[in-house]
Formats: structure tokens, sequence, C-alpha cells
């Protein structure tokens, strides 16, 4: 399956984003979706998870009660909706998509989209 995230951006604390991940390739519905997130000179970090029905999610705490992770099977779409956006939350985010249930670690996602930067301003 192929991943294009996109809806990156320079925001201002406080504010919003929301970040789309299109998929193409293979039944969407097949994989679980995650969003990670990398800043430079640090591992790729786990922020949120979905089920392939979207029935199940879990978030990273540093996220928890701000982000929403969601997807739409019918359009083949993954969302990350961003609230309350913080300076620290400044990095570059990559959907990815695996075969199974609930995975935290990178290296248990098979498929990458290629990163959109979000940057929050104080």
């Amino acid at each position: 399956v192929q991943l294009q995230a996109s809806g990156g951006g320079l925001v201002q604390a406080g504010g919003s984003l929301r970040l789309s991940c299109a998929a193409s390739g293979r039944t969407f519905s097949y994989y679980a979706m995650g969003w990670f997130r990398q800043t430079p000179g640090k591992e790729r970090e786990f922020v949120a998870y979905t089920s392939w029905s979207g029935g199940s999610q879990n978030y990273a705490d540093s996220v928890k009660g701000r982000f929403t992770i969601s997807r739409d099977n019918a359009k083949n779409t993954a969302y990350l909706q961003m609230n309350s956006l913080k300076p620290e939350d400044t990095a570059v985010y990559y959907c990815a998509a695996r075969r199974g249930g609930y995975g935290v670690r990178p290296q248990e996602y098979e498929y990458w989209g290629q990163g959109t930067l979000v940057t929050v301003s104080s």
C-alpha cells in the first residue's frame, strides 16, 4: 500500500491542524494505521494508532486528550486531528500501515508515508 501524508504547516500554540494520510494500491481496510513523529536527532516516536475498523484507538501519553486519530475506509484515508498544539509538538509527522493489531514501534509497521512537517510557534 502507498501512503501520502498531507496537512502539515505552521500554526501558533493553542491552534489546530488536521493531517490526512491517503492510501492507494491495496485494500486500505486490511491495515491498522499509526501516526508517528520525528525531530532532528531523535528517534521516531509513536503518536496514535487506529485498528483496521477504526473501532480501537491508542495514544501516546503526550498527546492524549488533544489528538484524535480516525479513518474513513470508504475514502481510503486516515486522519490525525491535532488540537491545543504546543511547541513541543513540532516535528515531521508520518503515517504508517501494518497488518495486525496494536503496535507502537516503528519496526512493526510495513508501509510509510513521506512525512509532513508540523511547526508550532510559541
